[in-house]
């Protein structure tokens, strides 16, 4: 009898437990601004947590005032947000409150999923290698993915590429908002016969090392730690009965997106590099970069666009800042531009509202052409004029009609279009950059 007591009692238990999972796990969906949708992704596992991927923010601590199996009733305290739906007919329904403004919100069940039609799926028709390197000065390992070619040691021109992230700690791909434009660039370059290697950015991911008072400088050493790793590989060659060791690489060179770009044209500077491939870099001050950047998001936003260096100066002095930030409003990277030597191919998109083009892209067209004594071009570049093959007299500077910081086809270049695109980068650019490093000499 009381084996059939407990048999009930258990069959009663589990049709409860049951019963709570109906409402937990991870659901998704839409938040409505008007100006914009931004994606909520909540996770209920007997506690909860918020992800605003759209905004790059995960694991938003929750508080939980109610969660049963047909109502949720959560809170956030950190933004001053809270969420609370009732489930019908599969799906959340209820409302999103933040700072006294209530707004529509329905829920439904799994992970936010995003089309990115260009992220490489395996198999791959190359191989790649998962390797670290050491910038013993800092005392920083970096975990990368090194992709090459098949058959690549019987190329004849053996070339690699090492890829340096933007601003922000990123992994090896370069993620944001599910898009890995660093995935896809090695992808095309191996399908090419250019091999390449991207890193997890010091103190994230795989890679270690202390990143609280690290600069651009400090990245860019873990990037000439990169090039030295890079030119220390070699492979065994067989020529009859004799082996031989030879270089893995003919040339080295680097890719920087952004502040990237920077730190490429710090490693041309130091000739540490055979050549570069600057996207959307930087040519002109931090602070000026920052001045333009604001007031190109202000106009776009429709407010008055009248930033001028003066206030940008004050509002620094009365924020907190960090070594970063400091470094990247005082450094101006002409010097280090003008030092390069080594083949450039420059490259920006148009409708860039984080580094514009005008100024940046002009900027390093420019001081690349004192290198020369050759007459600079002071008039706006046009774009789709320039020739792509790589000219030991000048840089190579290409403009993208229509194209944002990312090398996304946009409407306006705003941040805001990022996720919203299903593009990761433009194809043409994709090209060109293959085409421009293969005609490297």
């Amino acid at each position: 009898m009381r084996k059939i007591v407990m048999a009930v009692m258990m069959a009663a238990m589990v049709t409860v437990v049951a019963r709570a999972q109906q409402i937990s796990g991870t659901w998704n969906g839409q938040l409505d601004l008007q100006v914009m949708k931004l994606n909520l992704v909540f996770h209920f596992d007997g506690g909860c947590s918020l992800d605003s991927p759209d905004q790059g923010a995960k694991g938003i601590a929750g508080e939980v005032k109610e969660l049963s199996e047909q109502r949720v009733d959560v809170a956030f305290p950190s933004i001053g947000a809270g969420f609370s739906g009732d489930l019908k007919d599969g799906k959340i329904v209820g409302t999103f409150r933040q700072m006294g403004r209530e707004m529509p919100l329905t829920l439904s069940r799994g992970e936010l999923v995003r089309n990115r039609p260009q992220t490489p799926r395996p198999p791959y028709p190359y191989e790649t290698r998962e390797v670290t390197f050491k910038n013993d000065e800092a005392n920083a390992t970096l975990a990368g993915t090194l992709t090459l070619p098949a058959n690549f040691v019987t190329l004849k021109k053996r070339t690699v590429v090492l890829m340096v992230t933007g601003s922000g700690l990123q992994n090896r791909d370069e993620e944001l908002f599910d898009h890995k434009p660093f995935a896809v660039i090695a992808d095309y370059l191996a399908r090419h016969g250019i091999a390449s290697l991207r890193y997890d950015d010091r103190g994230f991911g795989q890679s270690t090392g202390e990143v609280a008072n690290a600069t651009t400088a400090d990245f860019a050493q873990d990037a000439e730690a990169g090039i030295r790793f890079l030119r220390s590989m070699n492979f065994s060659e067989k020529n009859g009965k004799k082996t031989r060791e030879k270089p893995m690489f003919s040339k080295v060179g680097i890719l920087g997106h952004s502040e990237g770009g920077s730190v490429a044209f710090m490693l041309g500077a130091r000739q540490a590099v055979d050549f570069i491939v600057a996207l959307a870099a930087p040519g002109i001050k931090g602070d000026t970069l920052l001045v333009e950047q604001t007031n190109a998001l202000l106009q776009l936003s429709g407010q008055p666009a009248k930033m001028t260096l003066k206030q940008m100066r004050l509002t620094m002095a009365m924020q907190e800042t960090n070594p970063w930030y400091d470094f990247f409003t005082e450094y101006d990277p002409a010097d280090d531009i003008k030092a390069t030597k080594c083949p450039v191919f420059a490259l920006n998109g148009s409708l860039d509202k984080q580094v514009l083009p005008e100024s940046n892209l002009n900027a390093i067209y420019n001081l690349q052409f004192t290198i020369y004594n050759s007459k600079p071009n002071t008039q706006h570049l046009t774009p789709n004029t320039q020739h792509l093959t790589p000219n030991t007299q000048h840089p190579t500077i290409k403009l993208y009609p229509g194209l944002n910081h990312l090398f996304q086809h946009a409407t306006t270049g705003a941040t805001t279009e990022y996720n919203h695109i299903e593009e990761t980068i433009s194809e043409e650019v994709l090209r060109d950059i293959a085409e421009w490093i293969n005609g490297l000499k």
